[in-house]
């Protein structure tokens, strides 16, 4: 091998992320010379979204008689996009356009969702739910990691599943991977186990909760918060709940109690990191890993979920609209009530149309062969962890939940 060519071999490559402005990476997740290759991925969402919205019409408004479809949108165009990905080969450039779908369009629907509440009851709800969240988070953790040492599975592998399983599903092991420097498979399993439960929760819960808690939509909108792992997937078995048995305010409430649970990714992230170095330290007797070097490996700005920001920041709009008819009959000093109302209505139907094109992208994104060789064990260590954190947040949503009148 010539020099120049173990120079070349030498030379790290580039990271796209770090290249890509702030704008480009919050936006689009690509440069603008690449925004042209999310466009066949997306319109392929998009027309499998609308599809899927027609069907939904067809079902439940011609053939079943209802004003409304109680055959959720969400739903269809899930299950529509899974069968498509995992019976046909899609091509690798569509990928792109599913990323884009999934990671970017996603967060736009749950940040115009905010419209739907007033910043008061947001905080009411929130504050209330903090005690549910908190005893639901604590499950999680203590039990995911004894399950997984039991199982004998790698701790970085617990960890990792430990905190998707608590918080935020896929987004908060993407964060606490790189500061436990757990391996890239590692990684790929602890997704896996989340995505595989979550799809199934995404799927069975919207009819499981109106059963177990007699239709009363506040509970079952806590319980679907509290107990599905991640933001889509919560969203998406909330909508299909509301829209199945007519009950929206399952929706706000699932929404809003899942803000609360990725808010304390700040929180959880950095104390899962060092409880897993501290213990590596302890093992190996060294003491090069302190709590200063965890923090320093933990970025923060990650951790604070901006979608959660942009949520809180509509509704205080909402707010200020609404304040302005209740006191002049005008929202911002120009907007009657009904063109108020009807612009609410707009952005209402424009976040569930975000929510069925996200839905559909989970569903062409998700390849279940990639999960064969995964081996039974982490699942193991999943399935019992959700059916756990099931049963702790039924038992804590009994309790507390009739403290919260929505």
């Amino acid at each position: 091998m010539s020099r120049e060519e173990e120079k070349l071999k030498a030379k790290p490559e580039k990271d796209p992320a770090k290249e890509m402005s702030y704008i480009e990476r919050s936006l689009f997740g690509v440069r603008y010379s690449k925004l042209h290759t999310i466009i066949p991925g997306l319109a392929i969402v998009i027309g499998l979204a609308f599809f899927s919205m027609w069907l939904s019409d067809i079902i439940g408004k011609d053939l079943m008689g209802f004003e409304k479809s109680p055959i959720s949108a969400v739903m269809i165009c899930l299950i529509l996009g899974l069968i498509i990905n995992n019976v046909f080969k899609l091509p690798n450039l569509l990928s792109i356009g599913f990323k884009f779908v999934v990671k970017k369009l996603l967060r736009l629907g749950i940040i115009l969702l905010g419209v739907r509440l007033s910043i008061f009851s947001v905080f009411e709800l929130g504050l209330i739910g903090i005690p549910i969240v908190l005893i639901c988070i604590a499950s999680a953790l203590i039990i995911t990691t004894f399950l997984n040492k039991k199982l004998k599975q790698p701790k970085r592998l617990g960890t990792l599943i430990a905190v998707g399983t608590s918080i935020c599903g896929v987004s908060a092991i993407v964060a606490t991977s790189p500061v436990i420097e757990a391996k890239e498979e590692e990684t790929a399993y602890a997704v896996a186990v989340i995505t595989v439960f979550g799809l199934i929760a995404t799927i069975g819960y919207p009819f499981l909760v109106y059963f177990l808690f007699g239709g009363d939509a506040t509970k079952a909108g806590l319980w679907l918060g509290t107990s599905i792992h991640d933001t889509s997937q919560v969203t998406g078995a909330a909508l299909v709940f509301a829209d199945f048995w007519n009950l929206p305010i399952g929706l706000d409430v699932a929404t809003v109690t899942k803000l609360v649970r990725n808010v304390f990714m700040i929180l959880v992230i950095p104390l899962m990191s060092f409880l897993y170095i501290k213990n590596q330290v302890k093992e190996t007797k060294e003491s090069s890993e302190t709590t200063s070097s965890v923090k320093s490996r933990v970025n923060f700005k990650k951790l604070i979920p901006v979608f959660v920001i942009g949520f809180l920041l509509v509704s205080v709009f909402r707010s200020i609209g609404d304040v302005g008819i209740n006191t002049t009959s005008l929202a911002f000093g120009f907007l009657v009530n009904d063109s108020w109302d009807g612009f609410i209505k707009i952005v209402k139907d424009f976040a569930t149309i975000l929510f069925v094109i996200a839905l559909g992208g989970v569903g062409l994104s998700t390849d279940f062969s990639k999960f064969k060789g995964l081996g039974i064990k982490p699942f193991l260590v999943g399935l019992f962890a959700a059916l756990t954190i099931g049963i702790v947040s039924f038992a804590s949503v009994s309790l507390l939940g009739g403290l919260i009148i929505f």
